[in-house]
């Protein structure tokens, strides 16, 4: 079994950006809806661009974009017979650009929208959708799985036990979109079992921002042995709204998921939650739906990192008006910056 993605953690945290399903919806490249990843063999070079993006911000993985990618998904859209040519693709895409930058590539699987736990005929089918999945991974030389998103206890035991078969590190997260796992279990409790029976990293990504997510990540680290990961939606839910699935817009439609622009958090919150986390004990840091590069860059810089995006950020030191050296035919006119 390998071991590079526990022996990364001897450098200190690791930083994993995602949210590569609406950073591509957002530049024109993916379906809100199905949120297919067809971008990986209709635009690959957007998509190895994105990766370059977030490599050069700080993001110490890059993760095969193949979330949504399994067979019942690609029925949707019409395209079951390009499952295995997708996932291949999308691996190879990461792990060329994670080979530029000495970064981990990760392979992905997430929710299947087929787990039933009253129907024991729906596990062997998430067995074999995962299964294929993690085969072709690890045939592309990923370094290690990332099983996201999933609402049940019970998936995610199926994923662990497929990626475990294939010898490699696994990478599981929950989606909060509720107080407990579909199944019942408290998270920590979720989170306890996975570790019993092999898992590298549990934790939680998705549904909640960093303020809702918290509460529920102390939980975790406070009862559970061993590496915690963290990769909340940079969105500002609330106590009333504490999934962004809940954010409702002014006139009082449901924000998610392509009405939540006025919803972001920004940067610099980014960035604290990022040390708030590290401050915590949890390791493994990153950002789901709607992360994008900028944040990412803020998120390493917090960390005490200079990455190559580092060259492009901020100086208003520099700046015609907020600057230093404000010209003095300017100086009259400073009052109407601030």
């Amino acid at each position: 079994m390998g071991d590079a993605l526990l022996k990364r953690f001897e450098k200190g945290p690791l930083i994993c950006a995602e949210g590569f399903l609406f950073e591509l919806e957002r530049r024109g490249y993916l379906k809100a809806g199905p949120f297919v990843p067809e971008v990986v063999l209709d635009h690959p070079e957007s998509l190895r661009e994105l990766h370059r993006e977030f490599l050069r911000a700080g993001s110490d993985v890059m993760v095969a974009f193949t979330y949504y990618a399994h067979r019942d998904k690609m029925k949707v859209v019409g395209r079951e017979r390009d499952i295995e040519k997708l996932n291949r693709q999308a691996l190879r895409i990461a792990k060329q650009v994670a080979d530029e930058g000495n970064a981990l590539t990760a392979g992905n699987i997430c929710n299947t929208w087929v787990y039933d736990p009253s129907n024991k005929s729906s596990w062997d089918e998430v067995y074999g959708m995962y299964d294929e999945q993690v085969k072709w991974a690890k045939e592309e030389g990923a370094d290690y799985i990332i099983a996201e998103t999933l609402f049940y206890t019970g998936e995610a035991l199926i994923a662990l036990e497929v990626i475990k078969k294939y010898g490699l590190e696994a990478v599981i997260t929950f989606a909060p979109f509720h107080e407990k796992t579909l199944d019942g279990d408290t998270y920590e409790d979720a989170c306890k079992k996975l570790k019993e029976n092999g898992a590298d990293v549990v934790g939680l990504n998705c549904g909640r921002g960093p303020e809702t997510m918290f509460p529920l990540l102390e939980n975790i680290r406070n009862n559970v042995e061993g590496e915690i990961a963290a990769l909340p939606v940079p969105y500002r839910t609330t106590n009333e709204a504490p999934t962004f699935q809940k954010l409702q817009t002014e006139n009082g439609e449901q924000a998610f998921p392509v009405l939540l622009d006025s919803f972001f958090i920004d940067r610099k919150q980014t960035a604290n939650f990022a040390v708030k986390a590290r401050d915590f004990g949890i390791n493994y840091i990153g950002l789901c739906c709607g992360g994008a590069p900028h944040f990412i860059r803020a998120m390493s810089e917090a960390l005490g990192r200079a990455p190559p995006a580092s060259m492009y950020s901020p100086d208003l030191s520099l700046h015609a008006m907020l600057g230093s050296n404000v010209k003095e035919h300017n100086q009259p006119f400073k009052k109407d910056w601030k």
